[in-house]
Order: structure tokens, then sequence, then C-alpha cells
């Protein structure tokens, strides 16, 4: 009966250890976490810092986070999740990153962890620039529509901030959420020339740049923005004329591009009936079908990042 009691003892306390032993670590892992998540913080306010300092002195950010972190406003990352900035974005592709390359290692070894950990990178860059595409247009399609509103307000430098208040809720994203960080950023620090600066920052649309910086260069002599409006009106019309002008000669490059590679194919076809040999195989096997492919793909991905240069 005392041994029963001894165990009984023994095996509580046992149970008290390693509870207490798992909250430790549970603990550390906590700390860390808090750790991890300040200095993430204390590097995003550090920033944040700089890149206001760099604004007030017409300096250009350079970079990889100041770069990074402009992307991701740029593609609208930033909009939709406010939590996400550069370090937690890094943050977030590694831990996907090993987990793309474990699971690639299961499935296929260590090239399988690598294409993994390429086709993770390759999404991640796919989606950050479809998103700046989509940003571009919305912006696009709004200019007008916002010199518009602007148009209908006799603005002086007092009340910028107050017309951009009210006509921002007539807006699509992302100008919306712009106008409206904007207004709270002026009437928050009281300067209205770095919130315009820091608007200008968010947007990528070249046109939208030059009329808020305009608008911020005017605002700082008292001036009236009627001539102004005026002006960017016929700018804003001039770069959509050429924007319609670049996208009616890729749509022709493209038809082009598609109508040589069907022609390939077509001959590829034909000779594959001539010879006794399948092309296929040759085109795939062979060093010198190998390299021929290379040479389209080569091609093609020039023409594709061609397109991209230009749409930008």
């Amino acid at each position: 009966m005392e041994k029963v009691w001894w165990l009984i003892v023994g095996f509580t306390w046992l149970g008290f250890f390693l509870l207490f032993l798992r909250m430790g670590r549970i603990r550390a892992l906590q700390g860390l976490l808090q750790r991890t998540k300040r200095s993430v913080d204390d590097a995003v306010r550090r920033r944040l810092l700089e890149s206001r300092s760099r604004l007030s002195k017409l300096e250009g950010e350079e970079g990889f986070w100041f770069f990074l972190e402009r992307q991701l406003c740029y593609s609208g990352l930033k909009r939709r999740f406010p939590f996400l900035g550069a370090e937690s974005f890094v943050l977030c592709m590694v831990l996907a990153g090993a987990v793309c390359f474990l699971t690639g290692t299961l499935l296929g070894g260590l090239f399988g962890g690598c294409v993994g950990i390429l086709l993770l990178l390759a999404a991640a860059w796919g989606i950050i620039t479809v998103g700046k595409a989509m940003e571009m247009h919305a912006v696009g399609d709004n200019l007008m529509k916002l010199l518009d509103f602007l148009g209908n307000y006799s603005m002086t430098s007092g009340d910028v901030i107050g017309v951009f208040a009210q006509i921002g809720k007539y807006l699509d994203e992302p100008l919306q959420s712009a106008l409206e960080q904007c207004c709270v950023e002026a009437q928050t620090t009281g300067d209205v020339g770095m919130a315009l600066l820091s608007l200008a920052d968010k947007i990528e649309h070249p046109q939208f740049k030059e009329l808020v910086r305009n608008i911020e260069v005017s605002s700082r002599y008292s001036a009236d923005f009627s001539v102004l409006v005026q002006f960017s009106r016929r700018s804003v019309r001039e770069f959509l004329k050429s924007g319609r002008e670049r996208k009616s000669l890729l749509r022709e490059a493209g038809i082009n591009m598609l109508l040589l590679l069907g022609m390939s194919v077509f001959a590829l076809l034909i000779v594959n009936g001539l010879l006794e040999t399948s092309i296929w195989s040759i085109l795939f096997t062979s060093i010198p079908g190998r390299i021929a492919l290379g040479m389209v793909g080569a091609i093609v991905f020039l023409f594709a990042m061609q397109v991209y240069h230009m749409e930008s």
C-alpha cells in the first residue's frame, strides 16, 4: 500500500514537472514572438520616419526594404492587409518557402524542393505584378473623374484637404482610401504639404503623382487651382490617348506573335508527317531541338517583358 502511495506521489510530481516545463516552453515561444513583433514594428516605424524625411527633402528612396514596401503599396496588398509590411511579408515568404521546400522534397526530392521555392517566388511576383496593373488601371479610370470633381471647386491652399474629404467617397479604390488617409494625416499632424507628398508616394500612376505634387507646390503659395486643374486635364487626356495608342500597338503585336506561333506549330505538324521519326522527340530530346525551343521561349519571354514595360 505504501508503494502505491509513493507511486501516486511520484507520478503527480512528474505530471506537475512536465506541465511547468511545457508552460515554460510556451512562455519562451510567446516571448520570442513578442520580441519578433516588437522588432518588426520598430523597423517599420524607423523606415516610416526615414521615408517622411526623404519625402520632405524630395529624395528618392533606396534599398531593398523601401523598394519592397513600395511594391506592396502599389499592388494594393498594403491596403487590403494593413498589417502587411516589408518585414512581415519576408517573414511570411520564409515560412511559406520552408513549407513548399519540405513538401517538394517529400514529393520529388531536392529538385522538387527547389521547384517548390521557385513556384512560390513566381506566384508572389505574379500577384504583385497583377495587383500593380489592376491598381494602375483603376487609377487611370478614376483620374478624369477626380479632375472633374476638383474643377467644381474653387480651391485655395486652406481647403485642399476639405475638398479631398468631400470627393474621396465618390471615387473608387485605391483613390478613395488614399484620399481618406491623406485627410486623416493632414488633420492629425497639421502638415498639409507632407500629407500631399505622402499621398503622391502611395499611388504609382505617373499622372496622379504629377497632379498631387503640383497641388502641393501650389498650396505653398496660396494659389488658385483652377489653372492647374485645366492643365492637368489636357495632360491626362494626352496620356490616355497615348495609352490607347500603345494598347492598339500591343494588340497588333500580340496577334502577329500568335500567328507566328500558330504557323510554326502548323509547319512542325507538316514536317512530322514527312519524317519517319517524330519531330516532337527531336525537339524535346535532342540538343539542337532543345536549343530551338529555348530560343523560342526566350523570344516569347522578351515579348512578354516588353508588353509589361509598355503597359506600366
